[in-house]
């Protein structure tokens, strides 16, 4: 289930999100530092890191999901928001280079054909950056902020979805050391943590980015269904049995 659009913009209008966002951006532009003239696409709600990446982009779209509801985006401007369902995006094949996953894979009810879906829309080469909880985190084990809901994943669970979904994970960061909590005097020593975190304990981050390509070529194993079942409407004429053309022939 889908955390509510309202709880995301609320969550972000505070002191807490405010500081989430600031880490959460930081980590990303270390993983993607220019976007010249790429198709960008967000999914979730990725809008809080879109404008650091706008600039550069060709295009750049704020696609939401239908469970998360909407908000538009960018704000003062005509809006490049999307609402959509993850598993069947309105694009073509190969219409983007990348796409940014924010609140969204620990939501999805399928993460593998949400990813499968991600990557028919991502052209040859295509890249995509997932942001998820971590399982091992203090943040996915608490519920006053949008990490603490959906599904956490570790680093091996996530390589290993995103291998299953024809992608080769690449780049990993990390973000969130500091606890999620509303203390100012916890708050005003938030940077400091988020250096030392980076530094010292990298895996107990609160969540796992990873950064991964499409992968062009891959042996699918097909698997053979044991049986079909035929329906046939109750009122079709019924061709006559062998039996019943035999007896009216002698007749």
């Amino acid at each position: 289930m889908h955390a509510d659009i309202v709880d995301l913009r609320q969550f972000y209008h505070t002191r807490l999100g405010q500081l989430a966002q600031e880490a959460i951006s930081m980590a990303l532009t270390s993983l993607w530092t220019e976007l010249p003239d790429e198709r960008l696409m967000g999914l979730g709600y990725a809008a809080p890191y879109l404008d650091r990446f706008r600039a550069d982009a060709e295009r750049t779209f704020a696609f939401m999901p239908a469970g998360q509801g909407a908000v538009n985006w960018p704000a003062k401007e005509p809006s490049a928001t999307v609402l959509v369902f993850d598993e069947e995006l309105p694009l073509p094949d190969a219409a983007l280079d990348r796409i940014l996953f924010v609140h969204a894979l620990e939501y999805a009810e399928n993460p593998r054909e949400s990813l499968r879906e991600a990557w028919r829309v991502l052209a040859p080469g295509g890249r995509l950056l997932i942001v998820v909880p971590n399982r091992r985190g203090v943040w996915a084990r608490l519920e006053h902020t949008p990490f603490g809901s959906g599904t956490p994943y570790t680093r091996n669970q996530i390589t290993g979805l995103l291998r299953d979904a024809s992608f080769t994970p690449g780049a990993f960061a990390d973000a969130l050391y500091f606890p999620p909590s509303n203390s100012k005097a916890v708050q005003s020593v938030a940077r400091t943590a988020e250096r030392l975190g980076r530094r010292y304990w990298p895996y107990l981050s609160g969540l796992v980015i990873v950064e991964a390509q499409k992968r062009l070529y891959q042996g699918l194993p097909v698997a053979e269904r044991a049986s079909r079942r035929v329906f046939v409407p109750v009122l079709a004429p019924q061709g006559a049995s062998r039996a019943t053309r035999s007896r009216n022939a002698k007749l």
